[in-house]
């Protein structure tokens, strides 16, 4: 979890590479209407985000009935949404990636192709109520050490 641009993606991925476990992107999970929005720069609401995380929610859901591990990247910014999404703690872990927003708004005015503008960053920032029972790791470092660390702190 972490605002845009805080390596969700490039971390998921490499770490569900390693794993080898499924890597699912929370982006491609929004409704057509919320990508709108956002493109156009208009931040999401609570009612917004709704559909969207009761999606994310039913695909942790489905994973821990099937007993199937997978890596999934989602901003879950709000402690609300992170308690809908954490359905049972000692399977489910949460990682926050961070980076100051200057790292932040570097990686967004240089990415292609995605939905997100870079001035919805501050919005992002504002929303965003840090976790204290996530791991959190400073997502300015090399990609093989975060995944390190998250390995080591999941203890896989």
């Amino acid at each position: 979890m972490g605002v845009s641009g805080s390596g969700k993606t490039t971390i998921g991925n490499r770490l569900s590479d390693d794993l080898k476990w499924d890597f699912i992107d929370g982006d491609g999970l929004h409704p057509q209407a919320n990508i709108d929005k956002m493109s156009h720069g208009i931040a999401l609401t609570d009612d917004d985000r709704k559909p969207w995380l009761e999606t994310i929610r039913s695909l942790i859901q489905h994973g821990l009935e099937d007993k199937k591990n997978f890596v999934l990247a989602c901003s879950a910014l709000k402690a609300s949404y992170r308690s809908q999404l954490k359905q049972d703690s000692d399977q489910v872990k949460i990682v926050y990636l961070k980076a100051s927003e200057a790292v932040l708004q570097e990686r967004m005015q240089h990415r292609q192709g995605h939905f997100m503008p870079p001035s919805m960053l501050h919005s992002q920032l504002e929303t965003l109520e840090e976790p204290t029972d996530a791991i959190a790791l400073h997502s300015d470092q090399p990609v093989e050490q975060i995944v390190a660390q998250i390995r080591q702190a999941i203890g896989v």
